[in-house]
């Protein structure tokens, strides 16, 4: 095979190992019922005018699977936190002690599961469209190419192969996060 179709090979791989990536940190975003940091990352406070990410303001910790808790390095800082957290929307009502905020993680309703799962499975099947979408654009460029008919037709094999591959270990990711979801 040559250099060329090495390539496009390599370069196909590394677009599907993105949408892995970006795959696994949208499954992130979807919480299980466990507490945890990741689910206040979208929050931005209002850091003496600016927009700040919550992380880059205050400590947040899950000290147990029901529990979040966020310790600002600025006492001052702990109603604009607060403030941040319900304008954000996520469906939770932070506690403040006067030293930190608390918040702590209701348990998922049946149907509140479900639509977790639903949207699961949503980002799944976007992920497999994008690893198609690579195996599109590497099948066109092998195409392109001057190689004979039996080097395209065996670098198009193995596009096929590392399609499936990746298609499978997206349905395995899925899989597992639906379990994760769906397990009370």
């Amino acid at each position: 095979m040559n250099e060329e179709m090495s390539l496009i090979i390599s370069i196909s791989k590394e677009k599907m190992e993105q949408a892995i990536e970006h795959l696994e940190k949208e499954f992130l975003n979807i919480r299980a019922g466990k507490a945890n940091p990741v689910m206040l990352s979208g929050v931005k406070v209002d850091y003496y005018g600016t927009l700040t990410p919550l992380n880059q303001v205050a400590t947040v910790n899950a000290p147990d699977a029901r529990t979040l808790s966020i310790q600002p390095w600025e006492k001052s800082m702990i109603a604009e936190i607060e403030k941040a957290i319900l304008n954000a929307n996520l469906g939770f009502n932070p506690m403040n002690n006067g030293e930190s905020l608390i918040i702590n993680i209701p348990a998922l309703t049946e149907e509140r599961r479900r639509d977790l799962a639903k949207l699961a499975k949503s980002e799944s099947e976007n992920a497999k469209v994008s690893i198609r979408n690579a195996r599109k654009d590497a099948n066109s460029e092998i195409k392109k190419t001057d190689a004979s008919e039996d080097v395209q037709s065996n670098c198009e094999i193995d596009i096929q192969e590392l399609t499936d591959l990746f298609i499978e270990k997206v349905n395995s990711i899925f899989n597992a996060k639906e379990k994760e979801i769906l397990t009370v």
